[in-house]
């Protein structure tokens, strides 16, 4: 399949930083409640998006808690923990085709559950 069709938006985590280390790709809409049981902690991160609105969110806990960082373009991290905040570790993750709006991602946090008609 040429790269130009490849489904969007993409994440790829790798386990050490400036993108090394084993690495596992996601595309589509993707829901991860506890990124441990499928990948380490992930050190650094690329991202692709549709650039029609794909949303992805980074929680600093399991099942969509703690504090969040929301990421609507294309963007590589080499590091997480030094861009995205001190001690910030990506313990759940989003990824959506769709645009998701603040509110949502709070409500998200606030109940665990993610808006009907995304995944």
């Amino acid at each position: 399949m040429p790269q130009t069709q490849l489904r969007l938006p993409r994440l790829t985590l790798f386990d050490d930083e400036n993108f090394r280390g084993r690495s596992r790709v996601f595309r589509g809409n993707v829901a991860i409640r506890n990124v441990e049981r499928i990948f380490d902690e992930p050190e650094s991160l690329r991202f692709r998006s549709n650039g029609r609105g794909a949303t992805l969110v980074l929680f600093s806990r399991n099942n969509f808690k703690g504090a969040f960082r929301i990421i609507r373009v294309s963007r590589s991290i080499a590091d997480v923990e030094r861009i995205i905040g001190f001690d910030f570790e990506a313990n759940s993750i989003i990824m959506t085709s769709r645009r998701l709006t603040l509110q949502q991602v709070l409500n998200i946090r606030r109940t665990g559950k993610l808006p009907s008609g995304i995944f």
